[in-house]
């Protein structure tokens, strides 16, 4: 990456192992990397200098991982991979709730970290152009609003993380068809294998919650479709 595109990570880590080896890996990969070993010393690095994505541990002294990203995505949306040591579903959807975009359980591989956050940095500095006339998705009592990216349902708008607004957007530009697991980590996360259909299934259960439970259908053994939900 030159100068002119060069995109920054923010790691938060309390073990210097760790901490060191991410960032030894991103910086091979390109990216400007800074490091914080706590919860407060996250946030006022995030407010000194705006990441473009941040690896953020969920176990760090002063306060955790999950007050970290409750605050950093109040005041600045950013991509967030978080680092959990357990491989505990309630961790991740909790992650998720407050505003997480992927998850990573430990031990994980520097391949496979260095490959989430290029798809999360993709994804969020993507600037493909919007037809005026297809601002605005409606299917059913379901509006998605895509170049201010909010979504309502039945007047109500729901908060979304930029990775559950591109999943719901997928899934809606496909009403009824079923997607699946697969073709969704390809398609919305970018990724070119199919070793993270938890994480699908994750976001699937965060936009169950934020926007009710019969907007989406599991379809088993395959993977998901919208449902067309009543006006």
């Amino acid at each position: 990456m030159n100068a002119a595109i060069e995109r920054r990570v923010l790691v938060v880590e309390d073990e210097p192992t760790i901490a060191e080896s991410v960032a030894a890996r991103l910086r091979a990969e390109g990216f400007v990397v800074e490091l914080a070993g706590d919860g407060p010393a996250a946030v006022a690095a995030a407010r000194r200098t705006p990441p473009d994505a941040v690896v953020l541990d969920v176990m760090l002294p002063g306060f955790d991982g999950l007050e970290v990203c409750r605050r950093l995505q109040a005041e600045r949306p950013v991509p967030i991979l978080m680092l959990t040591a357990r491989d505990d579903e309630n961790d991740m959807l909790v992650g998720l709730a407050v505003g997480a975009d992927d998850y990573l359980t430990k031990p994980f591989s520097m391949r496979e970290l260095a490959a989430r956050v290029h798809a999360l940095v993709r994804r969020a500095t993507k600037t493909a152009a919007v037809d005026p006339g297809q601002d605005f998705l409606r299917v059913g009592d379901l509006e998605i609003n895509r170049a201010e990216r909010r979504v309502l349902r039945s007047g109500v708008e729901a908060q979304l993380t930029p990775t559950e607004f591109d999943l719901l957007l997928h899934l809606a530009e496909r009403p009824r068809a079923v997607l699946p697991r697969e073709r969704l980590l390809a398609e919305v996360w970018g990724w070119a294998d199919a070793s993270g259909t938890r994480t699908v299934d994750s976001h699937i259960k965060g936009l169950r919650r934020k926007l009710g439970a019969d907007l989406i259908r599991t379809v088993h053994g395959v993977g998901y479709a919208l449902e067309a939900p009543r006006c």
